[in-house]
């Protein structure tokens, strides 16, 4: 029986670089975005998502430009919260079949909306990063190459960091000192997995 481990927190705190960190130190790291968009692959998920945010979501081709979808579901809490009802269970499903087929015995979800989905009832513990909201905001920038205010609207549509807190007492701020952010993961981990005797 694998142990899973769920990491969350916003949108441009830094889940990647602890993903990746984890992965080093044996995990197999299983990204829920990556899942999410396989997951829109699925025709019945398609469908759903043009019936809530209509067809203008599709190219010519019938397939989902994620921009716009983008653009229509992060313009509220109440459209973000819309769209991962529609697409959860389907990311879920994926999720679970691939921890079936794993061997690992350690496993890490990255996964932005852990809580939301539900899917922490299967983690052992979660670990929840967070990071200054300006610092956020250059980051998912640079790393989407979208404008600022489309980044901010992507913040607004958010959690709170107070959320996070109030669900896992582990919590990590990546606000650029990476060593010092590897140095607090690695002994989280190492208090949750000993406790866990993993």
């Amino acid at each position: 029986m694998s142990y899973i481990l769920g990491l969350t927190g916003p949108t441009g705190a830094g889940k990647s670089v602890l993903s990746k960190k984890a992965r080093e130190m044996g995990f197999y790291v299983i990204d829920c975005d990556k899942t999410a968009r396989k997951a829109v692959e699925n025709k019945e998920c398609l469908e759903a998502l043009v019936l809530n945010f209509g067809k203008s979501i599709l190219d010519e081709k019938g397939r989902l430009i994620r921009a716009k979808l983008a653009e229509k579901a992060f313009t509220s809490p109440d459209k973000t919260e819309l769209l991962n009802r529609v697409i959860f269970p389907f990311i879920t499903e994926l999720i679970l079949d691939e921890i079936r087929t794993s061997d690992k015995e350690k496993i890490l979800l990255d996964a932005p909306t852990l809580y939301e989905s539900g899917i922490d009832s299967i983690c052992g513990a979660v670990l929840a990063v967070l990071a200054d909201k300006n610092i956020r905001l250059e980051r998912i920038v640079e790393r989407d190459k979208i404008e600022r205010n489309s980044a901010q609207l992507r913040i607004g549509a958010g959690k709170t960091d107070q959320y996070y807190k109030e669900r896992t007492p582990y919590i990590l701020y990546n606000n650029g000192d990476k060593q010092k952010l590897y140095d607090e993961f690695i002994s989280i981990l190492n208090t949750i997995l000993e406790v866990k005797h993993v």
